[in-house]
C-alpha cells in the first residue's frame, strides 16, 4: 500500500495538509515543490494505491489524474482553482469550489468540521483572504495579538513558496511541512521553532528591497511593477502583490519578475473590492493559470509585455 500526499508548496497547500493529517494521520510520500510548480501529479507513479491532492489545479493535472484513476488509484481532491470539467469516476472524491474568498485550507476545514481551525486560519491568511481568515478565527476566541501572529505565519509560509526553483527558497516546502509536524498548535510553532525567525527575517529583508521599487505603470485602476532577476525579488513577488492588494483594494496589481534569460514571472491580483478576472487574464497567455482573485503566468515572453499590459488594463 502506498499513499501520496500531493500539495502546493504555499501556505494554503501546506496548512491544508497539516489540518488533514492531524485528524487523519497517515504515513505518506510527500510530493510538492515551489508554489508555481503545479504539474505535480505527473510525479506520482502508477502503482500508487491512494492519493490526496491539495491546492493544485485539476485542469492543469487532468492527464496524470486520469492515468492514476485508470490504474486503480483512489484520489481525494481538494482545490479552489479553475478545474475545467471534473472527471466522473468511482475512484475520485472531489471537494472543489472556486469562490473568490475561499481557499483550500477552508475546504479542508469544512471537510473536518473545523477540528483544526487554527491551521485553516493560517493558510487562509497566507492566501490573502484576510476577511475570511478573521471570520474563521472567531470561534477560537483568540486575542488580536494571537490572530496577528497567525497572519504573520501564513504570510511567511506563503512567501517561502515563491521562486521558480527550490534553491531560491529558504526551506524546501516538504522540509517546511515536516518542521510543522511536532506542533498541533501553530502558535507553539511560532514560539518554539527557529524556522519561524528565519522566515520572518528573510521576509523583512526581501520586502524592504521590494518596497523601494516604483511602479512601471500606474493609473487609478492599476499598478504594475517590474522586479529584477534576483533571488530576493523572486521570493518577494507574490507576497508583495498580496500586500499591494490589501493596501489599495480598488486597484488591480501585476508584479513582473524578470528571468535572467529573458521574459517574466507574473503575479496578478484582482482588486479586492472586485475579486474576479485574474484567472481569465492569465489563462489567455501560455503557462498562465490561477484563480479568480489571484493568478499568474509562469513564463511571459519579453515580446508579449505590451500585449499583457493592454490585456491587464482591459481586464480590470
Amino acid at each position: 500500500m502506498s499513499h501520496y500526499d500531493v500539495f502546493n508548496g504555499d501556505a494554503d497547500g501546506i496548512c491544508a495538509l497539516r489540518q488533514l493529517r492531524l485528524v487523519e494521520p497517515l504515513d505518506s510520500i510527500l510530493v510538492t515543490g515551489p508554489k508555481r510548480e503545479i504539474d505535480l501529479l505527473a510525479r506520482v507513479p502508477e502503482d500508487a494505491t491512494s492519493v490526496t491532492v491539495l491546492d493544485i489545479s485539476l485542469d492543469k493535472n487532468r492527464a496524470p489524474l486520469e492515468r492514476l484513476l485508470n490504474a486503480g488509484a483512489r484520489v481525494r481532491y481538494f482545490d479552489h482553482h479553475f478545474p475545467g470539467e471534473i472527471p466522473v469516476h468511482p475512484g475520485l472524491d472531489t471537494h472543489v469550489e472556486t469562490l473568490p474568498d475561499k481557499g483550500t485550507s477552508l475546504l479542508v476545514d469544512d471537510y473536518l468540521g473545523g477540528r483544526q481551525r487554527a491551521w485553516a486560519v493560517v493558510g487562509t491568511f497566507g492566501d490573502n483572504f484576510d476577511p475570511s481568515a478573521r471570520r474563521a478565527a472567531e470561534p477560537l476566541g483568540l486575542d488580536e495579538t494571537a490572530i496577528a501572529s497567525l497572519r504573520e505565519l501564513g504570510i511567511y509560509i506563503n512567501y517561502n513558496g515563491y521562486g521558480p526553483t527550490i534553491e531560491d527558497l529558504h526551506f524546501a516546502p516538504d522540509d517546511l511541512y515536516r518542521r510543522l509536524l511536532p506542533y498541533a498548535d501553530p502558535l507553539a510553532f511560532i514560539a518554539e521553532d527557529p524556522a519561524f525567525a528565519a522566515l520572518r527575517d528573510g521576509y523583512a529583508d526581501d520586502m524592504a528591497r521590494t518596497r523601494a521599487l516604483r511602479p512601471e505603470y500606474e493609473d487609478p485602476a492599476h499598478r504594475l511593477f517590474i522586479l529584477p532577476a534576483e533571488p530576493w525579488a523572486r521570493r518577494a513577488s507574490g507576497v508583495y502583490a498580496n500586500e499591494l492588494a490589501q493596501e489599495a483594494p480598488d486597484q488591480a496589481h501585476a508584479i513582473l519578475t524578470r528571468f535572467a534569460e529573458g521574459g517574466f514571472l507574473v503575479s496578478v491580483r484582482a482588486p479586492l473590492t472586485r475579486p474576479d478576472g485574474a484567472d481569465v487574464l492569465c489563462r489567455a497567455f501560455p503557462t498562465g493559470g490561477g484563480r479568480k482573485a489571484a493568478a499568474g503566468i509562469n513564463d511571459l515572453a519579453e515580446d508579449s509585455y505590451d500585449a499583457f499590459l493592454n490585456a491587464f488594463r482591459a481586464a480590470f
